[in-house]
């Protein structure tokens, strides 16, 4: 079936018991961190998975209730061979449209025989990037969650022996702008579920290399001690906030 066939699936108040735990830890991450303080105009990296979603629905929920109102902006990169959801530009545009959020679609020109997560990473963010100070956009907020900078913690202490995990808030000092991480509380489980309590978790990844990918091989070993220690995600995830490096905020 075309997905365009498919009603849109907007996520939007009044929300179900769920829904009001994950606006809430949003909430808690914005005001701890004060992410969007003084801001009138915020970015959203947006793949169209399940986490860029649930983090533009929320965004959209929050503006104007308790904080001050904000206009968003969401940027989507396209491409042969692109991480993320693999859905249509025209897909995410009826989706922005409904919720009267302006979209940029960047192209990216990756191509299979060099693809790898960190080249990929990097090429999507500059894109990203370039395309928000365009649009007079300096604060762009990523999908990224809980067990994300989990993996991020462990993949940078086996690799480089650093205690670091995602940082709420990082200044990217050589690109003239700042990242924001508004889910940084919420795990990846209570996104799911929350995305498939609104019908948008028929979106996985398509990308040929991601699916073995070094972040996808750490979940698996996260998931086997998960067997042993069952609170392991929180407690690295309290560790990172109380102990980790901040060494990314360095310029």
């Amino acid at each position: 079936m075309d997905e365009l066939t498919i009603s849109l699936p907007i996520a939007s108040p009044p929300w179900s018991g769920l829904g009001r735990r994950l606006e809430s830890l949003c909430r808690k991450a914005l005001y701890e961190f004060s992410l969007i303080d003084g801001l009138d105009k915020v970015g959203i990296a947006l793949s169209g998975g399940k986490d860029s979603l649930s983090l533009l629905y929320l965004l959209k929920a929050i503006s104007g209730r308790g904080f001050l109102p904000f206009s968003i902006h969401a940027f989507h990169v396209s491409g042969e061979f692109s991480c993320g959801s693999s859905v249509t530009g025209s897909f995410l545009q009826k989706i922005c449209d409904k919720l009267s959020v302006p979209l940029t679609i960047c192209e990216t020109v990756q191509k299979r025989e060099d693809l790898a997560c960190y080249s990929c990473s990097r090429l999507r963010r500059k894109l990203i990037f370039d395309a928000a100070k365009e649009s007079g956009v300096t604060t762009i907020a990523f999908g990224h969650h809980r067990d994300d900078s989990i993996q991020t913690l462990l993949m940078n202490l086996f690799h480089k022996a650093e205690f670091a995990a995602n940082l709420p808030k990082v200044p990217m000092h050589d690109y003239g702008v700042t990242i924001i991480r508004p889910l940084i509380y919420i795990s990846e489980q209570e996104i799911k579920e929350f995305a498939k309590l609104y019908g948008f978790a028929r979106v996985t990844c398509q990308c040929p290399v991601g699916q073995n990918s070094l972040r996808k091989q750490t979940e698996s070993l996260i998931s086997f001690i998960e067997e042993t220690f069952p609170n392991i995600r929180e407690n690295l995830s309290q560790a990172s906030f109380s102990y980790a490096s901040d060494k990314a905020l360095r310029k």
